[in-house]
């Protein structure tokens, strides 16, 4: 870091004259490590809300306002010359969070009819022989489609769907990183939606 980009993250301290962002987010980019707190500091309440308002999950914000300002720490793609740092922010955190209700609304959708299928096959003893064939031939699909997927996947989704357990549960139970547990679970999840396709949509 340069001596300027010092002076910088001094002047803005001692309140003498304000730094923009784009000169903090300049001064990140050339190694300042303290710079990108400083966004954080300036931002990471008004990501939180907006995150909020689209969720309506406290802790899903949490978890997306600390994913959207790592994310800016792994892949600094922000570009001046395009518009101002915080339309950047703003647009990234509009994004991704889309990206988290499309995420839930396809995990939802999954779950919800394969809990259907489920519920059909515990309710054996009421339903007609076609509805037991057609339940029995979804639940051989079904774990199928889950022995298509890598050992960590299928063991979090089991989890999660045959003893219903949370994700933080989860993670408690096999002694991993809650980051871990969502990774399985999406991309788990994902491919399971691709397998049965027929079941759910």
């Amino acid at each position: 870091m340069t001596k300027t980009d010092c002076d910088l993250i001094q002047v803005n301290n001692t309140g003498a004259e304000p730094i923009t962002d784009e000169a903090i987010f300049a001064a990140f980019i050339r190694g300042d490590s303290s710079a990108l707190g400083i966004l954080y500091d300036r931002y990471g309440l008004l990501v939180y809300r907006l995150i909020y308002r689209m969720l309506n999950n406290s802790s899903e914000a949490e978890d997306l306002t600390q994913e959207i300002f790592l994310a800016l720490q792994e892949r600094p793609n922000y570009n001046p010359q395009r518009g101002s740092f915080y339309t950047y922010l703003m647009l990234l955190t509009r994004s991704r969070t889309i990206d988290r209700l499309r995420y839930k609304r396809s995990r939802g959708n999954l779950l919800q009819n394969l809990g259907k299928m489920k519920d059909l096959v515990a309710k054996q003893n009421d339903a007609n022989p076609m509805e037991i064939a057609s339940a029995e031939e979804r639940e051989i699909q079904v774990k199928n489609a889950l022995g298509c997927l890598s050992a960590n996947q299928r063991q979090i989704l089991e989890l999660s769907y045959y003893e219903g357990l949370s994700q933080s549960e989860i993670a408690e139970r096999l002694k991993i990183p809650l980051g871990t547990v969502k990774t399985h679970s999406r991309r788990g999840l994902l491919k399971l939606r691709k397998n049965l396709q027929n079941l759910v949509n």
